[in-house]
């Protein structure tokens, strides 16, 4: 289980994960994403319908649902499944205050749920460090960071790696930061090499070989319902995340699960 988290928004988070997801998907894993953001970009970006009779990851969080029944096989690509997001989503931080463990609700529902059927479970969470993006790591063995080529690309950080310590400390001992992705490299230009460098510089091994590039095809994919992976398989958006998809596959052992 992989959360994807990084509290800077335009990072390109929500675009690793669906894309990363239906790489694998397309590579024979089995594959479940569940959207943890209120905005619900990940699930539109996977065509799942929802509308406001939806059943979403909000009724598992507050309501007890089963995760089983609101998960959604995504259109076109076999393996992949979404548990969607929907605007209730946006009420759950405060609901959830005053539920008894408050931060163990998606680990709860991951227990209650068959993943032996599933390779890989990959959680996109909000642009925040808020009670959702910790329900994630508490509930999830690793954190996949992107984290953009531009200024200020390490900002706010820190804040976010002090929270996975704090995690570490009294939630989750397991938790590991397992996979960084570097996004919207542009490699006409030294700042982006920089960035890349000052990266790797830092975390070393965790950081994966391959860049994603800045693609207008990557940022076309969701308003038409789609990953780049289906929506233009030829192009070098497509052609990196598939790259990091294999390289998260060797370097991660496809545990029951995951």
């Amino acid at each position: 289980m992989i959360s994807v988290a990084n509290q800077k928004g335009g990072v390109g988070k929500t675009t690793t994960t669906v894309n990363i997801a239906a790489a694998l998907a397309m590579h024979g894993q089995r594959v479940l994403v569940v959207d943890l953001d209120p905005q619900g970009n990940a699930s539109t970006a996977l065509g799942v319908e929802r509308d406001n009779q939806t059943r979403s990851i909000y009724h598992c969080l507050v309501e007890d649902e089963e995760m089983s029944k609101l998960a959604q096989p995504v259109p076109d690509i076999p393996n992949l499944w979404c548990a969607p997001a929907t605007i209730d989503l946006a009420g759950a931080e405060i609901e959830l205050v005053s539920l008894v463990a408050r931060e163990a609700r998606l680990k709860r529902a991951f227990a209650a749920y068959d993943t032996s059927e599933l390779d890989y479970i990959l959680v996109d969470c909000p642009p925040s460090l808020g009670l959702l993006t910790v329900n994630a790591m508490v509930a999830c063995d690793e954190i996949m960071i992107p984290i953009q080529c531009e200024y200020y690309a390490l900002e706010g950080l820190g804040q976010l790696l002090r929270n996975v310590e704090l995690v570490q400390s009294h939630l989750n001992p397991g938790l590991d930061i397992s996979t960084i992705v570097l996004t919207m490299y542009d490699g006409r230009t030294r700042l982006s090499q920089q960035v890349a460098d000052e990266v790797r510089s830092h975390f070393g091994e965790v950081v994966l070989n391959t860049v994603v590039p800045r693609s207008v095809r990557v940022s076309e994919a969701p308003s038409y319902g789609q990953s780049v992976m289906t929506y233009d398989p030829s192009s070098t958006g497509a052609s990196a995340y598939g790259d990091s998809a294999r390289e998260i596959a060797h370097r991660l052992p496809t545990t029951t699960g995951r």
